[in-house]
């Protein structure tokens, strides 16, 4: 059996249920339930206004935006017809043909016998060609001390009379 401290505890327990209850009703605006003590089962919020629930498109509705969407897309790349055009398969390449991987090979094997000789390679730019010439940086343009402190109370001026507004 319990004892009445138990049963008090129980009754507080309850009771504390019920203003929880009562409270979430509150904040809810909706009907909430307790199915035991340890779950509590809520009813979904109605829709609030015009805009309230999840709104849904016609398939009516979503084939017209396409079509427009399609329409604009068609215009916008120069008059090609709305409706899909199935276009023709690429071209498929087959890469580089054997005579040309036997030109750059050879070419590649010139440049390592060159640099391997200490000559610098075939196509790397010869020192001899002159490098343009790097502008120099324009200089910071140094103010005055005069000119500085000229500003400077210039600024305490508009200060004080931002202050003086007030």
């Amino acid at each position: 059996m319990f004892t009445t401290t138990q049963l008090k505890r129980a009754a507080a327990i309850a009771e504390q249920i019920e203003n929880l209850q009562a409270e979430l009703n509150s904040v809810l605006g909706t009907f909430a339930k307790v199915s035991n003590a340890s779950s509590v089962a809520v009813a979904a919020p109605a829709p609030k206004g015009k805009r309230g629930g999840k709104r849904f498109v016609s398939a009516e509705a979503r084939a017209k935006m396409a079509a427009s969407q399609k329409a604009r897309w068609a215009k916008r790349n120069g008059g090609a017809s709305a409706a899909p055009v199935a276009s023709a398969p690429a071209k498929a390449t087959k890469g580089i043909s054997a005579e040309g991987r036997a030109r750059l090979a050879a070419a590649m094997k010139a440049r390592w016998d060159a640099r391997k000789k200490g000559a610098p390679a075939p196509t790397a730019p010869s020192k001899a060609v002159a490098k343009p010439a790097k502008t120099a940086k324009k200089s910071k343009r140094n103010i005055s001390p005069e000119a500085r402190a000229k500003m400077a109370d210039a600024a305490r001026r508009r200060w004080a009379n931002v202050q003086k507004s007030k």
